[in-house]
């Protein structure tokens, strides 16, 4: 198998794969993006290693069981979305060979279940949960220099026929999450873009020093779900970057991105 990509995925509100009556037609080009997917890996790869905005650890947690349970970490959605099964396989061997990439910053986490960073990202580009994946999550102090590292160990996965996915949101200030957040949204975003677009020393650069950004901590009050494409770059770092999606008007107002590497 070729060297594949990896992705940062703008993941999208809860379990809106499941809500499309409720959201009318806010996730269409995002459903299109996601079931592109696959087109773009070259077809299905032997395994799926998510970095999750939504699991943070004193070390990069792993998520190990060979069965995931399912983690429903939202709350005031409609009772059908506490019964949503995504069964796709975990993978006890990837999740050791991650730890063992990791080293001693790692941990096996055999109970963590996927959570909807994960679900909603994979049901609409892998519907049929037949790909293994495992969870990796963010290190607490959301060091981006730690991540970046990180993504460097694990770039051997890639080798391996192992889709390196971040599932994050490049823009995610939940108070202000509508036309309150548009500006913000299209002067980071606009950076963002940019900054992926840059030879890949100058990307790196850039991205460590997120924070000075326009509109930074505007667009990203906590910085957890950007820190998932900093593992992604880390793990393709030398690779041209694109963007597989995009929209100005995301949830009516809202700039957002996603990437591939490679």
């Amino acid at each position: 198998m070729p060297t594949l990509p990896t992705f940062f995925l703008s993941h999208g509100g809860g379990p809106w794969p499941w809500m499309r009556e409720h959201f009318g037609g806010a996730y269409d080009q995002l459903d299109a993006a996601l079931r592109d997917l696959p087109r773009r890996v070259g077809g299905k790869p032997d395994a799926i290693l998510v970095v999750t905005a939504h699991w943070e650890g004193r070390e990069f947690l792993v998520s190990s069981a060979a069965h995931p349970p399912m983690l429903y970490d939202y709350g005031g959605f409609p009772p059908h979305t506490y019964q949503i099964q995504y069964p796709a396989p975990g993978s006890p061997a990837l999740a050791a060979r991650v730890a063992a990439l990791l080293g001693e910053r790692a941990r096996l986490d055999p109970a963590r279940g996927f959570d909807h960073g994960t679900f909603s990202a994979m049901y609409p580009a892998f519907p049929d949960a037949d790909v293994p994946i495992v969870q990796l999550s963010l290190r607490q102090g959301l060091d981006p220099a730690e991540h970046l590292a990180a993504g460097r160990l694990l770039r051997p996965l890639r080798d391996e026929g192992v889709l390196i996915v971040g599932s994050g949101l490049s823009y995610h200030n939940l108070r202000a999450f509508n036309a309150a957040g548009a500006q913000a949204s299209q002067l980071f975003d606009g950076w963002l873009r940019e900054t992926m677009a840059a030879a890949p020393a100058e990307r790196t650069a850039r991205l460590l020093a997120w924070e000075r950004a326009p509109a930074a901590r505007m667009a990203h009050p906590r910085e957890e779900h950007l820190l998932p494409l900093m593992v992604v770059v880390g793990a393709a770092e030398d690779a041209a970057a694109q963007v597989v999606y995009h929209e100005e008007r995301f949830m009516g107002a809202l700039a957002v991105s996603s990437f591939m590497l490679g």
